[in-house]
Parts: structure tokens; sequence; C-alpha cells
């Protein structure tokens, strides 16, 4: 590799290095204790020095110095990891710069010739790999010696490495660990003991940081059981948070397609880089934390000053600019935080130049103040630019010491129900503009009873709040606004402040007229999701009027209808209804619906898919936070399991299905504005209110009727709700022994006890049990699999498990290097266990050549071919672990019968494809491209076959279509009713197919300590066949002239291979290929013939173990993916 030159002094690297060439102006080294001379003590301190010093000679035994005659200054310009390699940088140099060099008058002029031909060389190797010219030289040294030490392909991508200690036991071993797009690996090589671990991300159960008394600070890595542990790294947390990345990244590319696909950032692995996943890191806690579009991206990050009007301060903390919004942040996170769309921006100015201020004007009159703001001129100039943005003063009035009164904040929600509107003509017969909670529930203004009172109360207090921080979008959020939440959020503003909070009234800014076309397009459609809705609409709050009326639920009909339009990877989930409703009551039937895509999509990510992963990863989250804050509980409780049972209710529906709705609706409240944050909250304040009668439980279910009669007592004293549409009030007379709770009490305590959760540490934590939740899912996946499969095959448990794993590797494996591996299609977690996880003809002749007791074959890519073939029966070019499993099985554990009737089968169609004929050339090995031709080939397709295929294909087509259960009813019933196949059943063998039989038992035999035996067995089972089948022609046909195959037959016996292959041979010539004059045979004759021959008999009977060919594979597999 040629390197960037730098200074080397000669005189300090001389009992390091050896000379074996020079000439005028070049000298090639060796590194001692390399090459001849090599090992012993200088061997084992050279590779120790290599292995930890950060320097050029860690990487290459082998450098190319370039000299100036008279001179101790020498540059490094190559290096090598062979002789090889250094001998062509070598060999270049003197044919193409040595002539050169001679015409030049001075030292110096050879000198930066020399560096200017290198550089040159290096940006001209840089323009086709992977390495960007701008990356620094250390980098490009790493990537040289990441290819040299683990093997892995061309494609795999180095993100960073760093240097740290490996434990093995006790004892660390200093090394090198390096982070690529597929795999997290090590080396070490210290006193001659050489470390080389591999790990692929997808395999990672447990990543997080830890310490104890030995290690201060470690990294913990749990993949397939065993732990590892990493320490003494120099920046720990960025290294953690890099591995963090990675690991989730592999995990949603390879098992969480769904969420995946639409992710255009990281769909292509060969991008990745440590930058771009830096800042999509940091975009992604941007846009959570302000709720904004996941598509938002971080584009700058000032630290300043903020005005606070009404408290009049300046608050110190961070401006993040995004291309559509500017978003502040004090330093505390909970103190005070703004978000300006940029839509809104109607005026940037250059405020007060001697402390760098910026003020930006908004629509109704509202006016923000930043100071000491880094390079404020230019930030002003870029934000005038974005938003078409005037400096005029005339345009609008700025008053940096007021918001927006009551008056312009009416304007301003008048602004934004004028355009929601306008979005709406033409269609608003079909959209309902009202909440269902003011047609079925008006305020009457003349009833001052107590209830109505507090609420007035609550709505005056938020109008005071209005008035000092302003209302809409670019409101003030501060501690005050949390406190005024957590007491309930007035009737006649909870809609409002819901889209406000949760972010949905971006989305409903940005996209008007969405939701109605929408409801058009998706009305009258038919899949499995409106049939899923139908079903469910009448359960959704069913004792509220409402949802008793047409109203109520044509409207829950058009939205949920519309999100699964919208959105077909979730379509539709149970608890989406009850959610909805509820949203219903209290939005706009357009509100509800972005309410809920900001809750679906951003909010709770990945609760609402067919596997339920988010709601499962805040269950894990949940129990983690249980073991801190209620430990006397976890000791109490011998199953972590029963919490995640008991509140998976409660994430799904943020409490709604076990609360009475006027007490949910103060856990939304808090939902939408701190998020998942306030249900863990919640959910913990529940647990330890029922502390002491949980801890004197016996079993899960006295503890589950525990906190079943606390939710029935749960009540909200405030609500001004009539006793008709309360649940509570129902049970008042009947749980009349257990104390009431108000809601608002329950919610306050949470927020007192456990309010110094952070929401980065609950993102951390969501992390985190992500790998666990997922890797736990796969684990169930494989067991359900193996219990299936183990009934059909005779393998010990633990080898089919290998098998499997294997089987699932070989899946990954291909889709690792791929931008967009067709691979990932073929994995659906949504389809039933044996078909999540299938294999193409490419990927089956890894296995093939890995495993089979068969692959030693001359011809085993067309045995491989062929047993695919015949493992496809539907034709999909895609088979399960099950015809996988099985088809070795017969291999190692078949009955003599079995094996053969196994390689009669390969020969005869559909399995049987014309290999060499067709391409001679590639008879005994077929490139990529040739298996998967073959492999597509239709041999036979009669219509009633491919009707029966269609009918044994999935049911279900890519989540759009309905689901035929008849169609499974009927293939599960064929399943059971499938009888022992009858070997008369068998097609006869024809004259070609037998030839290609016969071979391929020559082949089987080849390198057999019986090798002489077994041929001179099949060339006598060969003669007495073609005997039997010339003399049963001539009985059927005895005027026809018969062409003698015996003469073929007789041979000698000092080469029974050689004779026999000529008797084929010459049959195959004597024998024109009509249908008049072939030759057949029957599977009972090649038995019955076979039988007789005991050399044969122990050939196929003998007892073979997989266990080895699984070892080998285990550590050849990855070598053999990255060959293909």
């Amino acid at each position: 590799m040629w390197l960037k030159p730098e200074e080397v002094l000669l005189k300090s690297a001389l009992k390091l290095w050896v000379a074996e060439r020079s000439n005028r102006y070049f000298v090639l080294q060796r590194r001692r204790g390399y090459g001849e001379d090599g090992g012993g003590r200088a061997g084992l301190l050279m590779g120790t020095l290599d292995a930890v010093l950060d320097s050029t000679s860690k990487v290459a035994p082998f450098r190319i110095l370039h000299q100036t005659p008279d001179s101790q200054v020498y540059w490094s310009i190559a290096c090598g990891a062979s002789r090889e390699e250094i001998t062509e940088h070598w060999d270049w140099l003197e044919h193409n710069v040595m002539k050169t060099l001679s015409v030049f008058d001075s030292n110096e002029d050879v000198t930066s010739f020399v560096q200017g031909k290198i550089r040159g060389l290096i940006a001209e190797e840089g323009k086709g790999s992977f390495i960007k010219e701008d990356d620094p030289e250390k980098f490009r040294e790493a990537i040289l010696k990441f290819e040299k030490c683990f093997g892995l392909a061309e494609q795999e991508k180095l993100v960073t490495y760093y240097s740290c200690s490996y434990w093995r036991g006790r004892m660390p071993c200093q090394g090198w660990l390096y982070l690529s797009t597929n795999f997290l690996s090590f080396y070490s090589f210290l006193l001659g003991a050489e470390i080389k671990l591999v790990i692929s991300w997808d395999e990672i159960s447990k990543l997080e940081k830890t310490s104890n008394v030995i290690l201060t600070e470690s990294i913990h890595v749990c993949s397939r059981g065993e732990d590892h542990y990493f320490s003494m790294f120099l920046h720990i947390n960025e290294t953690f948070l890099l591995m963090e990345q990675l690991a989730n990244y592999a995990v949603r590319r390879l098992f969480d397609k769904e969420t995946f696909e639409s992710d255009l950032v990281l769909h292509d692995p060969l991008q990745i880089t440590k930058r771009g996943l830096e800042n999509r890191a940091h975009s992604e806690q941007f846009s959570a934390f302000f709720r904004l579009p996941k598509e938002e991206i971080l584009q700058e990050v000032h630290e300043c000053f903020l005005w606070i009007p009404f408290s009049h301060f300046n608050t110190l903390g961070k401006m993040c600019i995004s291309e559509n919004y500017i978003c502040f942040a004090s330093q505390d996170g909970s103190l005070c935080s703004i978000i300006i769309p940029l839509r809104e921006v109607i005026a940037v100015e250059k405020a007060d130049p001697a402390n760098r201020g910026v003020s930006i004007s908004t629509k109704g009159k509202r006016a923000f103040r930043f100071t000491e703001v880094r390079d404020f001129e230019h930030l002003v100039s870029k934000l005038r630019l974005r938003c078409g943005a005037t400096s005029s003063p005339h345009q609008v009035h700025i008053a940096s010491t007021e918001v927006a009164t009551t008056s312009d904040s009416d304007n301003l929600v008048d602004y934004y129900e004028g355009r929601l509107i306008a979005g709406q003509k033409g269609s608003s017969k079909t959209v309902s503009t009202e909440a269902l909670m003011t047609v079925f529930h008006p305020q009457d203004a003349d009833n001052l009873d107590s209830k109505m009172l507090k609420e007035k109360m609550k709505e005056q207090s938020w109008n005071i709040l209005f008035v000092e921080c302003g209302r809409g979008v670019s409101m003030f959020r501060t501690k005050k606004t949390r406190d005024l939440v957590v007491r309930g959020i007035p009737e006649t503003l909870r809609g409002e402040l819901w889209l406000l909070f949760s972010g949905a009234v971006n989305d409903m800014a940005t996209n008007p007229g969405y939701y109605t076309e929408l409801v058009e397009k998706s009305l009258g459609t038919c899949t499995l999701a409106t049939d899923e809705i139908e079903r469910d609409l009448r359960r959704s709050l069913p004792e509220h009027p409402a949802f008793q009326s047409d109203t109520g639920i044509s409207a829950l009909r058009r939205v949920l209808t519309a999100y699964a339009y919208r959105n077909p990877k979730i379509g539709y989930c149970q608890a989406m209804n009850i959610l909805t409703s509820v949203l219903l009551l209290y939005a706009k039937e357009e509100e509800a619906f972005w309410l809920l895509v900001a809750v679906c999509e951003r909010m709770l990510p990945d609760y609402f898919n067919r596997r339920i992963i988010g709601a499962l990863v805040d269950q894990a989250v949940f129990e983690e936070l249980i073991k801190d804050h209620l430990p006397q509980l976890t000791d109490h409780m011998t199953d972590m399991t029963f919490f995640s049972s008991v509140s998976l209710s409660w994430f799904l529906t943020l409490f709604i299905s076990v609360l009475p709705i006027e007490s949910a609706v103060s856990v939304v409240d808090c939902f939408f504005y701190d998020g998942i944050k306030a249900i863990l909250q919640l959910g913990l304040a529940v647990l330890d209110y029922n502390m002491d009668k949980l801890l004197t439980c016996k079993d899960d279910a006295e503890a589950v009727t525990v906190l079943n009669r606390f939710f029935d007592s749960v009540i909200n004293k405030d609500s001004p709700l009539p006793p008709a549409v309360q649940q509570a009030s129902n049970l008042n007379d009947t749980k009349s022994y257990h104390p009431k709770v108000d809601i608002t009490d329950l919610i306050r305590e949470s927020n007192e006890k456990y309010g110094d959760i952070r929401y980065e540490d609950v993102e951390s934590m969501r992390c985190r049990n992500r790998l666990y939740v997922i890797q736990t899912l796969e684990v169930t996946t494989k067991q359900n699999v193996l219990r299936v499969v183990s009934q059909d095959v005779k393998f010990s448990p633990s080898d089919l498990e290998e098998l499997y794993e294997l089987f699932k590797k070989e899946h990954f494996l291909s889709c690792y290097w791929s931008a967009n591996s067709p691979i990932l299609r073929h994995h659906d977690p949504s389809l039933p266990y044996l078909d999540q996880y299938q294999i193409d003809c490419q990927q089956f002749r890894v296995l093939y050549h890995l495993l089979s007791p068969w692959a030693h074959c001359a011809n085993r890519d067309s045995l491989a071919l062929w047993t695919f073939r015949l493992l496809d029966e539907n034709s999909d070019c895609l088979i399960n672990f099950k015809e996988f499993a099985c088809a070795l099985d017969v291999m190692y554990n078949g009955s003599f019968t079995d094996k053969l009737k196994l390689l009669f089968k390969l020969h005869i169609p559909p399995a049987f494809t014309e290999v060499e004929s067709l391409s001679p050339s590639k008879g005994a090995e077929l490139s990529k491209e040739e298996l998967i031709h073959f492999s597509q080939l239709n041999v036979s397709s009669p219509v009633d076959r491919q009707e029966a295929d269609a009918l044994k294909r999935s049911p279900e087509k890519a989540g759009k279509e309905k689901i035929d259960i008849q169609t499974y009813l009927k293939q599960w019933q064929d399943e059971l009713l499938k009888k022992e196949e009858n070997i008369k059943d068998l097609p006869r063998m024809s004259q070609f197919q037998f030839i290609q039989f016969s071979k391929t038992l020559y082949n089987l035999f080849h390198g057999n300590p019986e090798e002489e035996l077994l041929y001179r067995a099949i060339a006598i089972v060969t003669s007495l066949l073609l005997k039997m089948e010339e003399v049963g022609r001539r009985l059927q046909s005895p005027t026809s002239p018969a062409r003698s195959p015996a003469s073929a037959a007789e041979t000698s016996t000092e080469s029974q291979k050689d004779s026999a292959s000529q008797q084929i041979e010459s049959r195959k010539v004597q024998s024109p290929r009509r249908d008049d004059h072939e030759w057949s045979f029957a599977f009972e004759q090649i038995l019955a013939s076979l039988l007789n021959e005991p050399a044969l008999v122990r050939f196929f009977e003998k007892p073979l173990d997989i266990k080895a060919k699984i070892e080998n594979a285990k550590t050849s597999q990855l070598k053999a993916r990255t060959r293909v």
C-alpha cells in the first residue's frame, strides 16, 4: 500500500528493520522477526510491539523508504503485508520512477518529485475504494490491518477503531477493537499469543457499560451466551455510543425489516461512517426531544442566551437549527424550551450587535431575542435566506419585553383553523369537524357546581399562562407548564394542547388536505386491516354515548382506515381503536388522525407492528426501573415476567384500558407532554402505592387481583363529565370498601418520587433492551422451529440447533455486503415460524458444500442444484429450514433405501436438469448466475401443478392482501394426511438420466477405502440392468431389430471404472434419443440390483456423524461466503 510520505530517522530504526534491497534512491526493508529469520524472541517481541503500538510498523512487516544521497533523513512511501505485495511496489518504482530521477540536478527536486508521485498514486487508488481521500493516514493503515487480520469481504466497511484491552479471564490483553458495519472485531498479539475475535452485531443480545472492583469502567458484550469485556478506552462514552448505534442498526436491518425499509439514511451499509452515525444520533435526539418530524436533521447548534420576558432574565441554553425549525432548550432541559417553525417566521434581525444578538419575529406579533450567538451575522443571513424573512422593522413591531396577548393568541388559533378548513373544502361532507365530546357532552355555561367552578379555575390558570408564555406552537414551555399539565388539562383545551405538545400540529400544518384525500382513497378498500377494524369498532369505549351512535363509529372507522392506508406496514393493531376513541373525544377528526400518527410513528415507535417490539422494549425498561427504584418488590417476586404480563396493556393503551375514562385522559395529558417517561413514572407509582399488598401475595393471580381493585378505585374528583359518561361512578357502590385514589394525586406523587428519571436515560435503556428483546424473540422463533422439525428428523437436539444457527447465519451473510439485498425480502416476521427464514439456491450451495457428506463429489454443484430443485416444491426459488434439515437427515441418518431414493429423485424431473448439456464447460462447477438460472428452470409445469403450487405459497402477499384462512387450513390438513411415499409411484428413469445417475455413484465412491470394490460392484449392476432392460424390450416387441447392449458390458476386471464408463457411453451412442428406442428403469429394478452387492449396501448404510462437519462449517462459513 502506498503511504503518504513521512520522515523516518533511519538510525533509530536500524535495530528493528533489516534492509533486503536498495539502490541509489530507495530501500526495501523487512521487519526484524518476520520472514526468513522469524520466530524466536525477536519475532515475539516485534509481534507484541506491532499489536500494541500505534505506528506504521504495526501494519505491515515490509516497507519501502525513499532516500537521498548523503542524508540521514528517509521518507516512508510504501508498506506491504507480504513479500509479493512489497515486491510489486518495488518493481513498479524501478521501471517507472528510477529512470526519471536521473534527470534531476538536486536532491530536493528528486524528493519533491517522488513525494508528488506517491500522493498522486494514493489519490488515484482512493477513487475506486471505500477510503476517502480526506481520511487520515492512520485510518488507511487501520483498514489495511483490519483486512489482513480478519480476511472479511472487501465490501466490509470499517467505521472506526480503538485501542483497548480484552479480558480473558482475569488477564487483560492489549490490542485493537475494530468496529465495522457488520462485525465487532478484536485483534491482539502478545508474546506469541494471538487473539482474534469476530462477533457479528446481529448476534449480540446485551451491550452495556459496567464497572466493578477490577474493571473501573468497561464495555460488556454478550453474544450467544458468551460474555466479553473490553476496557481501558480513551473515550469510553464515544466508543459505547458508536457500538450501540451499530448494533441497533444491524438489528433493525436484519430482524426488524418493517421499520428499517423506511429508513433511507442507513439503507446502504456501505455508506455508513463514524461522523454520519454521530450526526444521526444527534438528529434523533433533537427530533425526539422537541417532537419534530423524524425527517428533520440537526444542522447547527449554538450555545447562547434567550431572553425570558415574563421572568425578565436571560437563560443559558442551546439553539438547535434544522431545515424547518429553530428550537431552544435551557441547560437543565426543563426550565424553558421553545419551538419556532420557519414557516411562522416573518423577520430575522441583528439585535444589539455588542451582545451578538439575533431577533426572530413570528406571526401573531411574537418576538424572540437570542444573545451571545457565535457568528450571529452569518446566522441571520442564513435564516433570512431559508425562510424568506424580511429585515424591515416596519412590517412588524418587535417587542422584546412582551409576548403575544390573549387576543393575539386567538388570532393565531383562528389562522390555524382557517388553514385547516381551507384544506378540507370539497370533502367536508365525509370528515367530522367537531370533537365528539362537544357534540355528546356540551358544557353548560349556567351550571356552576363545584366541579364546573374548578374546571373554570383551571381554564383561567391556563389563560394566565398563555398571556405570559404565548399560545400556539411557539409558546414558552416551562416548569409551570408541566405543573399545570399534572393538575389536568381543562376539557375545552385538551384537544388543542394534545396537538401542540405531541408535535402533531406541525404535521397537520405542513400537510393541508392530506387527511381528506386519504379518507377518499381508503374508503371502500377491503384488506385484512379493514376486516379487523370493523370487528373492533363496537368494542371501542362501548359505554360512552359517542360510540353508541353512528357519528362516533363512522369517525373512528375513517381515522383507523385512513391510517392503515397511510402505513400498511403497521396497518391496524389491537389497542389502536381504544387510543383513537379517546383522541376523537377531544380532538377534531383530522386532528385525531395526526395525533395517532404522532403516537404510532414517533412517541411509541414499533408499538403497533406485528410483534409489538416497542412495547416489549419499554416493558424491559420498566423492569429495569423496578429493580432500581423498588428493590424490595423484585426481591419478593421470583419471576420478573409478571410485571411484563400485567403492564403490557398499560403501555399499549396508555392506561386507558385499565383506568376509568375520566382518569385515563389525565394520564394521556402527561404522556403528550413528557412522552413514555410519564407512563413509566406512573407505573412505578402504582406498584409503590400497592407495595404492602403485593408483598403479601402468594402468587401472580393474587397480585393481579390487587392491581385490578386498585385501578377500579381510581377516580377523578374534579372531572366535569356527567355520571352517565364516567366509568368510576358505576363502581362506587360495589367497591366502596376500597379507599378511593384521586388520579391527580397519583400523577403528582409519580412526578415527586420518580421525576428524576431523565429522558436521556430512558432512551439509553431503550437501546440497550431492544437488543435483548429482539434476540429473545429470535430464540422463541428458533425453539418453535426446532420443536416442529425435530419430529421429522433423527438429528440430536444439539446438532439440530447448530444446523439452524448455520442456516440462519447463511441467510444473514448474504445481506451484509449488499446495499439492496434481495435476501432481506425473504425474512418476514409476520409469516409462520418455519417460513421466517428462507434461503435461495446460491446460499444452499454454500451450506451443501460445508455440510453434505456427498460434497466431495466432482459434480457437487450439480448435486446441490438438483437437491435444491427437489426441495423447492412450490417453485418460488426458496426453501425453509425444515426442508433443508430433512434433506440432510436422509443423507446422514436415512436407510439404504432412503438414500438411494433421494439419489434417484435427484436424477429425474422436476429436480434433474441437464446441466452439462446446457453448459458443457461448467459441468463440475457452476457460476452464481448459472446456478440461479438452472434453479429457476421449470422442467414440467402442467396447469394443475401450477394451481397446486399457488395454494402452497404463502397466503399473505406483502401484507396488503387478505389472508385466506381456508388456504392455511387446507395446507395444514394436507401435511397431516401426507402418507409415506410409495416407491412404486416414482416415475421411471430415462437413458440419459440413468447415465448421470451412474456417474454420480462413481463420484460418490471416489476416495473410499473400498473404492475398487465399489467400482466393480456398480459395473456389475449396470451391466445386469442393461441386459434386463434389453430382454424386456425384446419380449415386448420380438419383431423389432434389437441392438445388443451386452457387447458393451463385456469388460475386463483390470479397470472396472473405465470399462463401466465406456459401457454406458457406448450405450448412449448406440441408442438414439427417440422414444421408440430409449430404454428406462424403474426404481424397484435399481434397488433390487444394488441390494445384491454387499459393498454398495455397506457404503450407504455406514453410519455418518455430522458433528465434525458442523464444527468445520462454523469456522469456515464466513470465509466461504467471503469468497463467494
